[in-house]
């Protein structure tokens, strides 16, 4: 293809809301046009980065055995209803929500758990037709509070949704493992670095997940991990050894100390010299937010560690958490905020406590009385015992759960999560076959996506310099560029074009820069829109000489014409 025969519009500068370098570099490249907060035009050669993308996601679930059908982005609430995930999502803020001409509430599909499941319970009665797996490639939409960083973060996205179904719990294991085998080829075969971690569920439920992240310093997720044994999870599914602290002693009696102003653990520790973080039980009250009602709930957890809020969540099986305000922590404890504890809490407030508090003894904790602290507070003799949960953020530096060597931090781009669902939705909706003794059960489902939109900018992410994109040949818009540096010469245009067609020939996905342009502006294009392998036609041309370069590294070498064709094959890995 002619460069001159696509739209390609550079910029010099990079765009103000430009945070991180795939934003930057997309924008400045003229690969992606934002139309509004989060929502972007895909230029012709950003297009093709994503179509080559798809294709090979394709080629790899196909391999798989899966399935590729086209399911409706407009969904009735109705089927939502029938999950039980509508509140959750319209209380989330994130689903966009629409009424029809008839007043039917309707909603733009962030995913596709329920339109499939209804279709299979459609079409699928007996075991006999199992297993099933089904796929899409299509856009997804949600109402992101902050949209950012381009196509990380957008409200409009293209996603890879499949979703298995199969008779049992080993059927489900079986497939599982075929797409996450999928998953891994896909990602290897775009020449990305990534790690596969443990990971929450999230709105989409099931027994469990694994994330796979594309390891980069712009990444959104912390990643906990462990080169010894490699264990590695989401920050907010991650579990450490439990770090030590000042055992309690034998139990003693309490008593209340007066301690004005005095409201963080390190305030404390300063109040009460030799009482140290370890030893003290922080409470911490919010606000959840279920289908059916709000409530205020407290949250003990060891002075010294922090509370993972995902896990509260999962905890209280909860739609959302937040910190309770200043008048909300008043009315549940009567106590201005810094001064809540289990000692005298109401009964009617739900009371939860991190398992690193479970057998502590002589414990430093509020008293829901303002200015007062209490010392040697045993639960289930001075307070309600609490519920034990694991609810404990695992922290960089902490013991590995598996080798207990020191947890490493890494930040990761989420491009594909992979779900064992379980039979969550077939049950919620009345799914169900008739298995080989007649009766009906309900499916057995998992759950797979990746980001097809968002993989490419992970990509960039990984893969650019100071001067602009570094495309992986097999997702890049081409994997070649041929360029005549002065196009009214005849001797380049002859050269540029004979390269062009052996390199077509060769089966190299190749492109002729003839566009009407100044050498310098053609090598900071070429420069920034990144393509792997770049063969420019010049002054030499006459002696048969050409520039080659790698894009990579920027090598630049000088190369006979006869020598270009393997070269390139050379440089592409075909020789």
């Amino acid at each position: 293809m002619r460069l001159s025969q696509i739209l390609i519009a550079t910029l010099r500068e990079d765009p103000a809301d430009a945070e991180i370098p795939s934003h930057r570099l997309l924008a400045r490249g003229g690969y992606i046009v934002k139309i509004a907060a989060g929502v972007y035009t895909f230029a012709p050669l950003m297009w093709r980065v994503v179509r080559k993308f798809a294709q090979i996601v394709r080629e790899e679930l196909d391999r798989a055995g899966a399935n590729e059908v086209m399911l409706p982005i407009i969904q009735p609430k109705e089927l939502w209803v029938s999950s039980g995930r509508w509140d959750r999502y319209v209380t989330d803020g994130i689903m966009f929500t629409l009424k029809d001409r008839k007043g039917s509430e309707m909603c733009l599909g962030p995913t596709h758990e329920e339109v499939m499941t209804a279709y299979v319970n459609a079409q699928v009665n007996s075991y006999k037709q199992m297993p099933v797996n089904c796929y899409q490639i299509q856009d997804k939409f949600r109402d992101e509070i902050r949209p950012r960083f381009g196509l990380m973060r957008g409200r409009e996205f293209i996603m890879m949704d499949a979703y298995s179904f199969d008779a049992d719990v080993k059927g489900l294991d079986v497939a599982y493992q075929k797409m996450r085998d999928a998953y891994c080829r896909i990602f290897e075969r775009c020449n990305l670095r990534y790690t596969i971690v443990q990971a929450d569920s999230g709105a989409i439920g099931g027994a469990g997940s694994e994330e796979f992240m594309v390891v980069a310093d712009s990444g959104e997720d912390s990643i906990l991990f462990c080169e010894a044994s490699g264990y590695a999870a989401n920050v907010e599914k991650a579990t450490s050894r439990l770090p030590d602290a000042p055992a309690g002693g034998e139990v003693r009696p309490m008593s209340k100390h007066g301690t004005p102003n005095v409201r963080t653990v390190a305030q404390l520790e300063q109040f009460f010299p030799g009482w140290q973080a370890g030893r003290m039980a922080k409470t911490v009250l919010y606000k959840a937010t279920w289908k059916d009602k709000e409530a205020v709930v407290a949250v003990m957890m060891r002075g010294d560690l922090e509370i993972n809020e995902v896990k509260l969540v999962n905890a209280l099986d909860a739609m959302a958490v937040r910190l309770a305000t200043d008048d909300e922590i008043k009315a549940a404890t009567g106590a201005d905020t810094g001064f809540a504890g289990p000692v005298g809490l109401s009964d009617k407030v739900r009371l939860l406590g991190d398992l690193s508090l479970q057998g502590r003894t002589n414990l430093l904790t509020g008293c829901n009385e303002t200015g007062f602290h209490c010392l040697d507070v045993n639960p289930g003799r001075d307070c309600r015992m609490p519920e034990f949960k694991d609810l404990r953020l695992a922290r960089a530096g902490e013991g590995c759960p598996v080798s207990g060597q020191p947890l490493q931090q890494a930040r990761g781009i989420e491009v594909g999560h992979i779900f064992k669902l379980g039979t969550k939705y077939s049950s919620a909706m009345g799914a169900t076959f008739m298995d080989q003794g007649g009766k009906p059960q309900p499916f057995v489902m998992g759950c797979y996506g990746i980001g097809v939109s968002r993989t490419p900018a992970a990509a960039v992410e990984q893969n650019h310099d100071d001067k602009g994109v570094v495309w992986p040949a097999p997702i890049a818009p081409f994997e070649v560029v041929v360029g005549m540096l002065d196009p009214k010469k005849d001797d380049q245009v002859k050269l540029a074009e004979q390269l062009y067609g052996e390199l077509q020939q060769a089966g190299v996905d190749v492109c002729l820069d003839d566009r009407p342009m100044s050498p310098g502006a053609k090598f900071k294009d070429h420069e920034l829109l990144g393509l792997p392998v770049q063969v420019f036609v010049g002054r030499r041309a006459a002696e048969g000489m050409v520039e080659f370069l790698i894009r990579k590294g920027l090598q630049k070498s000088e190369l006979a014409v006869a020598d270009v064709k393997g070269r390139v094959l050379a440089a592409l890995g075909r020789s």
